[in-house]
């Protein structure tokens, strides 16, 4: 019987000692970082620091980001994706260490003989058995480490892997946010056109009973139905983008088509007036997707390492030790072998081919280096964006809320006016075509006002955090807050 060995410890560990990682070590590269940004905000922490269960107020929203945090598809395949790569780590650091092997042999035979002069084959030797039952380690000295480069590559897009996890969640709670809030201003918009239809009705049923009487002519009536009219066209507008909207939600949420739950109406969700930005190099350690860019280019300048070692010489060593059974020569009994040896190859002339690949490696470490500074300026870009819509959307807001009140003022005085017959019907129609305009983009620009915060809070690097105690998908907040089974009757027409 046979077993193996590995007979070169000492040898190992002082070449292990000796050895260097050629290759560039990592050093984070300058990226140029404005002081302050360009945009006033309030000073203090950045309001990146809430989390987004503390930021959305809103109990149907918050039900909506745990479901799409527990089965969105894109969620789950990032999570995928880092056990990929911690299994791709432990595969790549396991050649760090030396391999052991076993083998086992069993072999039974007898010779086979032909005597001169006598027709046929007789048996020679007596039967005989080898046995065979040994153990191998094999290992490479990483003298040039290149094994560990490969290892520190591995293990950095390992970490770029979970920052994209988080940045898939930063995304993720933000378009349910944003898609929910277009939903409820789709709600309200719909609810505005429904009121609008029937006031327009309720004019047009005044006007025709004026026209029968005498009292006014049929163009007033025509221009009462052309209101009605555009009012229908306007409903069925609305109905069709909130159904579209609700499955666009339920996709971002994995879940099939079907009625989405309400919660506050678009003016009471509650968002906060004040939203400090912070420094903009905070966004260099809070976003995810820079934090992923600096991973990819870390991974990349350690596999220049690899190349590198590769043009160099590969020291392995070998061992075997066990014991073998043999009774074929003639004799019966056992032995002990073992053996152990230094192997060395490397390149000779391959024509530029390492020389290349280590060209190679540089290129593609300097493409990653320019995402990394790509990434950051687009966040820089980003959040200056975002400062100011969050600014000039919230005075455009108070603009349209005025423009409704001095829209509505004026379809009450035109009414009368014309009830008075000191003004044709043509003023009731400007008047009210006015009120209907801007009651709509009042909304509308309430909806991109808080969807600008949204969008901000996204810039900023927030959102991506993971509730303390999160609540399985589907247990909502409250019985009132979970999903309406498929098929039952949805009231979100409107707040």
């Amino acid at each position: 019987m046979k077993r193996t060995f590995a007979p070169c410890l000492a040898v190992t560990a002082l070449l292990c000692a000796c050895g260097c990682a050629v290759g560039p070590d990592y050093k984070r590269p300058p990226v140029a970082t404005p002081s302050a940004y360009r945009e006033k905000a309030p000073r203090g922490d950045s309001f990146a620091n809430l989390p987004w269960w503390d930021l959305f107020r809103d109990e149907q929203l918050r039900a909506c980001i745990r479901i799409a945090l527990a089965d969105n598809q894109d969620l789950k395949t990032a999570v995928a994706r880092i056990q990929q790569a911690r299994a791709s780590l432990g595969f790549t650091r396991a050649d760090q260490w030396p391999s052991l092997g076993y083998a086992a042999q069993g072999v039974r035979a007898k010779t086979l003989s032909a005597t001169p002069g006598v027709r046929g084959i007789t048996f020679g030797e007596p039967i005989a058995n080898d046995g065979v039952v040994a153990a191998n380690v094999s290992f490479e000295v990483d003298l040039w480490g290149r094994l560990r480069r490969a290892t520190e590559s591995a293990r950095e897009q390992l970490l770029a892997t979970e920052e994209a996890r988080r940045s898939v969640t930063l995304t993720l709670v933000s378009d349910v946010a944003a898609t929910y809030l277009l939903l409820r201003d789709l709600d309200a918009r719909l609810d505005i056109s429904r009121q609008t239809l029937a006031s327009y009705r309720e004019n047009y049923r005044l006007i025709k009973l004026r026209y029968d009487a005498g009292w006014t002519q049929l163009l007033d009536v025509d221009q009462a139905q052309i209101q009605v009219s555009g009012a229908e066209a306007a409903v069925a507008q609305y109905e069709r983008s909130v159904a579209q909207t609700e499955t666009t939600l339920n996709f971002l949420l994995g879940l099939p088509p079907g009625p989405v739950p309400r919660g506050r109406a678009l003016t009471d969700q509650g968002f906060p007036e004040r939203i400090p930005a912070g420094l903009p190099s905070d966004l260099l350690e809070r976003r995810p997707d820079i934090l992923q860019a600096e991973h990819l280019l870390h991974a990349q300048t350690a596999q220049i390492g690899v190349a590198q070692a590769l043009r160099l010489p590969t020291f392995s060593l070998t061992g075997l030790f066990g014991r073998e059974s043999q009774e074929l020569l003639g004799y019966s009994g056992s032995a002990t072998i073992w053996s152990g040896g230094l192997s060395i190859f490397g390149p000779l002339l391959d024509f530029g081919k390492s020389k290349s690949r280590v060209q190679v490696q540089r290129a593609l470490a300097e493409q990653a280096l320019q995402a990394y500074e790509k990434t950051a300026l687009a966040a820089f870009k980003e959040v200056e964006d975002g400062l100011v819509a969050v600014r000039t959307l919230n005075d455009q807001h108070a603009s349209t809320v005025r423009q409704v009140e001095a829209a509505r003022s004026a379809v009450q005085l035109s009414q009368a006016r014309y009830n008075e017959g000191y003004t044709n019907y043509l003023e009731v129609l400007d008047s009210e075509r006015s009120l209907f305009s801007a009651q709509q983009q009042a909304s509308s620009i309430l909806e991109q006002k808080l969807a600008a915060v949204v969008t901000l809070y996204k810039a900023l690097g927030g959102g991506w955090q993971v509730e303390p105690d999160p609540q399985p998908a589907r247990a909502m907040a409250g019985p009132e807050a979970a999903p309406a089974p498929r098929g039952a009757t949805q009231t979100g027409g409107g707040p």
